[in-house]
């Protein structure tokens, strides 16, 4: 089978007029980049206010493995196939991130046969949105050290400042970093340090607005430091807020692009799951909403990640509502969580399928704990074997979800015809979305709520630091936002080598910071990263262009 790039690159796309007008969009709601791109206005919300949204589907998995699951290749396989049978159909996606593109992850257009093209500029640059994104947060950066260096107005302590700056590429050398050395004109020395711009609060402040003048307002709460008498210090008062947005009147219009088979796609956003929310612009989703009769979304790394932050912050904020999700697993994958060495996965082997089974099991039972039906996507290998599949499809049942054998990976759209039907099935039944916990609940019981009800640990530990903050979130009054847990995405636990479904465990949180911007309270567990390091052998190292501009090595 040829390589993904290699699929993608033998595509014949259709001019991005031509999906544009396939949507209903008039020529002065969108703006063409090249040929197969554009940049969808905001506008279009305002004029189809009052048409009734599509139904929407969450695409979540099981917790990610190495053994690999297609999350993001089901989703815009399952676009694909929902056209094929008829109906409208299109999807929303979050934008890669180069440094997982350049380091160990690869790219996040798909794979296969279910893409989303042109593949090559979707994983590189794009349209420029991550640019503008640390752009933005690097001049709020540059403006809070010029105010210290200023004669300190503000009375800012340097020692409590909590706004770092960003890139998009993994660099572990810039965690740790002291800036202001030289000469007097040179700033104000202090440490500081780099985080992955995926990760900055200007990209979750992003994707959960609903257009520049909440953006604007969302910059203008964001916490960068804090006084010598411990008062928050805003980025509205450092009057950074209309500078930030001018920066991001691109950023903030959906990206219209396509499948491999035509099928529209808006990408827009790119939070991580594990340190952020872990999905696609909020207007992306209300705009595609409105564009068509079936939408499918994607969350990031397991539904105990991405579908949880999904339900409780994300459609919140935009007003929405799933009407059905597909949970996305692997025989493979399912018998390492249930102890198969990952080098020995394409034997038959009940026993190690049906111990895994109980991490699939367990995100069923979470998903049903938002009222919202679920299908099972099961992405099938060569080496997935009868006795294997049916397996699958007992445990499944036993808990009232249906399973669908997906192909998109090698069939494209065709081979995800039986989960589409699966999938409008089940949009036609009564969807009761609920949030996991109400807005006026404290931030401990959130976080408790989270961890025993989706992780299902024993209870949770607040460490020193973190129970000081608790305290301190409630006087400042955020105590009505929602959490968004930074946690290791293979594990329900903390601890990354618990795989299946670990019991007798308990969650530990180290740190409580507040994304008054963003509107949720981060709770750092274990030990993640926010800006990560590249592996020994960087997937960078086999990347090339050739003369005529062909690229080669990105997947």
């Amino acid at each position: 089978m040829l390589s993904d790039i290699e699929i993608a690159q033998g595509a014949t796309l259709q001019p991005i007029g031509q999906i544009a007008e396939k949507l209903g969009l008039s020529q002065e709601e969108y703006s063409p980049y090249g040929h197969d791109k554009a940049k969808i206005s905001l506008s279009v919300l305002d004029r189809l206010a009052d048409k009734p949204d599509g139904k929407l589907i969450l695409t979540t998995a099981i917790n990610p493995t190495a053994a690999g699951e297609g999350k993001t290749t089901t989703n815009v396989g399952l676009s694909m196939a929902l056209n094929r049978i008829g109906v409208s159909a299109m999807t929303t996606l979050r934008e890669p991130s180069l440094g997982p593109s350049f380091g160990m992850k690869g790219g996040a257009a798909g794979g296969g046969y279910a893409q989303v093209v042109p593949m090559e500029d979707i994983n590189l640059h794009f349209t420029g949105d991550f640019h503008a994104i640390t752009s933005a947060h690097n001049l709020l950066a540059a403006l809070l050290d010029n105010s210290i260096h200023q004669g300190n107005p503000l009375n800012i302590n340097p020692k409590r400042i909590t706004w770092p700056r960003v890139l998009d590429m993994n660099d572990r050398a810039l965690r740790n970093i002291v800036i202001g050395l030289g000469k007097v004109g040179d700033g104000v020395p202090r440490e500081s340090g780099f985080e992955i711009t995926v990760a900055s609060e200007i990209m979750a402040a992003l994707c959960l607005a609903t257009g520049i003048e909440d953006l604007k307002e969302r910059f203008s709460r964001i916490i960068v430091a804090y006084t010598y008498d411990k008062q928050p210090v805003t980025a509205g008062d450092l009057d950074a807020q209309g500078s930030m947005a001018l920066l991001m009147k691109d950023a903030v219009r959906p990206n219209l692009v396509q499948t491999l088979e035509n099928t529209p796609a808006i990408i827009h956003g790119g939070p991580f799951a594990n340190i952020a929310h872990g999905n696609n612009s909020v207007v992306a989703t209300q705009t595609a909403l409105k564009l068509a009769d079936y939408v499918v979304t994607e969350a990031g790394f397991g539904a105990d990640l991405g579908a949880e932050k999904f339900f409780d912050i994300v459609c919140p904020a935009g007003g929405i509502a799933p009407s059905a999700v597909v949970v996305v697993a692997t025989v493979r994958a399912l018998k390492l969580n249930g102890g198969r060495d990952k080098k020995d996965l394409g034997t038959e082997d009940l026993e190690a399928l049906g111990a895994g089974l109980v991490n699939l099991e367990q995100h069923l039972e979470n998903v049903a704990k938002f009222g919202v039906p679920a299908v099972v996507a099961l992405n099938r290998f060569p080496t997935d074997t009868d006795a294997e599949l049916d397996l699958v499809r007992e445990r499944c049942g036993q808990l009232g979800v249906d399973v669908a054998l997906s192909e998109v990976f090698a069939k494209g759209g065709e081979g995800g015809e039986d989960l589409a039907r699966k999938v409008v099935a089940l949009c036609d039944q009564d969807s009761d979305y609920r949030p996991l916990y109400a807005p006026e609940d404290s931030i401990q019981s959130k976080i408790e709520t989270i961890a025993t009800e989706i992780y299902r640990a024993d209870g949770v530990d607040f460490a020193g630091p973190a129970r000081t903050q608790l305290a301190q979130i409630e006087a400042e009054g955020h105590g009505d936002l929602p959490v968004c847990m930074a946690k290791t995405q293979y594990s329900f636990s903390d601890d990354p080598t618990l795989l299946g479904a670990p019991r007798g465990f308990r969650i530990t949180v180290r740190e409580l910071v507040v994304n008054a911007g963003a509107g949720f309270v981060v709770a750092l567990t274990g030990d993640i990263m926010r800006m990560p390091g590249l592996p020994k052998v960087p997937a960078a190292v086999g990347m090339d262009i050739a003369e005529d501009g062909t690229i080669t090595g990105l997947s």
